[in-house]
């Protein structure tokens, strides 16, 4: 009995310190950030900065790769099927992990076991967005024009119960219209299709949408915050448009595959803490940090 209690201690010592200079090692190897959206929107644009920031402060290649599709689906199995080694890391918004589990009956991942959150990383507002040949200034307008025209206006999503579509399924239940879906696969596809007129609005968020509205290349005639934005004054919230208590808000965050060792873990949290000490990642970011100790983000 002792000899055998001996050798479960020399083997957990074993483990322990090959963890701890695994730890040490980190990283060795190409370090791989998933975005489970198309490129070109918020979260491709949080996973290349991520990437630029870890290449830069370990001298160890990190690369994006975008595997768009089934609302985030497709890109969080390929990161829970991996080893949890943290040489492969995950870029979602909060859909992966609070939407999917309500919209879908079965799931190819588990959102609780097949993860380790290591980081919070930004919250962004929406904005609700039109192509400027759409008659309509403000909610008021839209709202009136849908009743005119049920189910003839289109709007685009990022995918069957993204952020997008979402916000504007709570949007037409409290405004009382019908609007017609288009689902796409990441943001920028369906803002391109706002911008060439084939659909006609989306939410999206206010920092992916700024460029096109300060080009003229579609209107903001509204924003999704419980209230107006310093940095845009004049645009209405849609809550004082005449839906109160609307709100459309979403967060990003970091995550490795169930099991990374913590030691890992926390190497990882502590270089996102250093990135948000960058004022200028903040800026390019283009949301609210929600920066955190890996246990509270969890």
């Amino acid at each position: 009995m002792i000899n055998r209690l001996c050798a479960l201690i020399a083997l957990a010592c074993l483990a322990f310190g090959s963890t701890i200079a695994q730890a040490q090692s980190y990283p060795s190897k190409i370090i791989t950030i998933v975005a489970p959206s198309a490129p070109g929107g918020i979260t491709d644009t949080l996973a290349r900065l991520l990437a630029q920031h870890f290449s830069e402060a370990w001298g160890q290649l990190a690369i994006v790769e975008n595997k768009p599709g089934a609302n985030h689906q497709i890109g969080a199995e390929l990161v829970a099927r991996s080893a949890p080694d943290g040489y492969t890391l995950f870029v979602s918004p909060e859909a992966t992990f609070v939407v999917n589990p309500s919209l879908y009956a079965k799931l190819a991942y588990d959102p609780v076991k097949d993860f380790v959150p290591i980081s919070g990383l930004v919250s962004i507002q929406h904005s609700l967005i039109v192509n400027p040949s759409l008659p309509v200034r403000n909610v008021g307008d839209l709202i009136e024009l849908a009743k005119q025209k049920p189910g003839q206006l289109t709007y685009g999503t990022f995918g069957i119960g993204s952020s997008g579509h979402i916000n504007m399924e709570m949007f037409q239940t409290m405004a009382g219209v019908k609007f017609l879906p288009i689902h796409y696969k990441g943001a920028t596809p369906a803002l391109t299709d706002v911008i060439g007129g084939h659909i006609q609005m989306m939410f999206l968020s206010v920092g992916s949408a700024m460029p096109s509205v300060r080009a003229g290349k579609v209107n903001m005639i509204a924003i999704g915050s419980k209230a107006r934005m310093p940095q845009l004054p004049d645009v209405p919230t849609v809550a004082e448009s005449g839906l109160a208590g609307f709100e459309a808000v979403s967060w990003f965050g970091l995550f490795a595959p169930g099991g990374t060792p913590q030691e890992i873990v926390n190497k990882i949290n502590a270089e996102v803490k250093k990135i948000f000490s960058d004022p200028d990642f903040r800026q390019k970011s283009s949301g609210t940090a929600i920066y955190g100790a890996d246990d509270e983000f969890a």
